[in-house]
């Protein structure tokens, strides 16, 4: 593409300089010359951090499980392919033959490296404000969705209402050990959650602790899964 050229950029409100950023961030590996994995490490290392900052001036009060778990949510390879369809990415990817044939530029993975890629090439081309500008805008409705500033939930309530959201069964929670003298127990509680694989541990000086721990641990693997 020549100096100037926007292509799927357009709809981000930025204008490539150098129009050659703009073709590397929009080619596959699949396809001949240089591709878009250098840009996509670089726009997914950028995306993260400005989704992160823009969750934490937010939501002032929420904790930092809270917060992993919202940016998640937003960075996640289902998201970012849905975010590039929204704004016709797939049309302009560059792909080999084979990717070609196979549909390749509807798959969830291309498109999110893509969206990446592009907004890795928008920071080389105009610098970390103008890439800001391009996520704030392309991820607006789905920032404006972001519940409003809150008192955390406790880590148990937080697990059961994911489960329900997910229509799996409710968590299980099991004391397996008591240890320490009786003014300074321990409790070891096993949490057994559908879809994780096998049991998670926690541990408290009261029963209810050792469950909240435990909450926090399946809490922490279900997000990590699922992005």
């Amino acid at each position: 593409m020549s100096e100037g050229k926007t292509g799927p950029a357009a709809g981000f409100g930025h204008q490539f300089k150098n129009g050659a950023l703009l073709d590397i961030a929009l080619t596959h590996r699949s396809a001949a010359g240089a591709n878009n994995e250098r840009l996509e490490y670089l726009g997914d290392a950028i995306l993260n951090f400005v989704i992160a900052d823009t969750l934490y001036q937010a939501i002032p009060r929420a904790s930092e499980g809270v917060l992993t778990r919202r940016r998640a949510s937003l960075v996640k390879r289902e998201t970012l392919a849905a975010v590039a369809r929204e704004w016709d990415i797939g049309e302009w990817i560059k792909l080999g033959g084979g990717e070609r044939k196979s549909g390749g530029w509807r798959r969830d993975s291309i498109l999110a490296n893509t969206l990446e890629a592009l907004l890795g090439a928008i920071y080389l081309d105009a610098g970390l404000p103008a890439c800001r500008d391009a996520i704030l805008r392309i991820f607006a409705s789905r920032l404006e969705g972001q519940p409003v500033a809150s008192p955390d939930k406790d880590p148990k309530t937080t697990l059961q209402e994911l489960l329900q959201a997910r229509r799996l069964p409710l968590p299980i929670y099991r004391i397996i050990a008591e240890e320490g003298e009786a003014h300074q127990r321990i409790f070891r509680v096993e949490c057994r959650v559908t879809g994780l694989d096998g049991p998670v541990i926690g541990r408290g000086r009261s029963k209810r602790s050792a469950e909240q721990a435990a909450a926090v641990v399946a809490l922490e693997r279900l997000t990590a899964e699922s992005v």
